[in-house]
């Protein structure tokens, strides 16, 4: 009998440790899984963040939301090295902090996919944003990184081809090219990344995720020039 109770009071404690230690597994898991959501929602608001300063032309404080080491590349206007350049480029393209009287720089931002990284201090967004400026229409299209510095998210890489860029009158009457690094004060530090057409032509900007629900790598089809032509008009 008494060994038959020792075998039963192993067995529960056999049982206690292992349910204990599965509770442990799980809460672990549950943690971390927290904190990448954490992380994803920190991601995306730091990218809003920068959309609220472009609107008001907050140069000082959007550079801020950068890495010592970021690079910039917006358009096609070539890569800016480090944060004292993405300050610079902002002042000398668009005036010193601050909107002027009758000036417009709306900067919206949408359809945000934030992924955070295995390591939990690298993460990736890609996110689509309109632009309402006195220069006219435009559509960039964000693929961006970031990097956890003491506990913060900061962006380490913003690259965001403008897809598309006309005048006032409007993409249906006409389209402004946007891939000229001559075309934009200050010089870059390195030419673009990628030569791409705008619209009317258009630009598959490479997706940093898998498709959600085939979990297969969408690779776009692209000529040499990073673009899909536009047909030729029908006679």
């Amino acid at each position: 009998m008494r060994r038959i109770a020792a075998l039963a009071l192993a067995g529960t404690l056999i049982a206690t440790s292992a349910h204990a230690e599965s509770a442990a597994e799980r809460l672990a898991a549950l943690d971390k899984r927290i904190t990448r959501l954490e992380d994803a929602n920190a991601i995306e608001r730091v990218q809003r963040a920068y959309g609220y300063f472009v609107d008001k032309a907050q140069w000082t404080q959007l550079s801020e939301l950068f890495t010592d080491d970021a690079t910039l590349e917006i358009g096609g206007r070539g890569i800016f090295v480090g944060k004292p350049r993405v300050l610079e480029y902002m002042q000398k393209a668009f005036g010193p902090d601050g909107i002027k009287e009758g000036s417009i720089i709306n900067h919206m931002q949408y359809q945000p996919i934030a992924d955070v990284d295995p390591d939990g201090i690298h993460g990736k967004q890609r996110m689509r944003a309109f632009v309402m400026s006195n220069g006219g229409w435009g559509i960039p299209l964000y693929e961006n990184e970031y990097r956890k510095e003491n506990g913060v998210w900061k962006i380490s890489k913003l690259h965001g081809p403008f897809t598309m860029y006309s005048s006032w009158a409007g993409w249906g009457h006409d389209a402004v090219p946007n891939t000229r690094p001559e075309s934009f004060a200050p010089p870059p530090d390195l030419p673009p990344s990628v030569v791409y057409l705008t619209y009317p032509n258009y630009y598959i900007v490479p997706f940093h995720y898998p498709n959600p629900v085939t979990g297969k790598v969408f690779a776009p089809k692209m000529s040499e020039a990073g673009a899909y032509p536009a047909p030729p008009p029908a006679k």
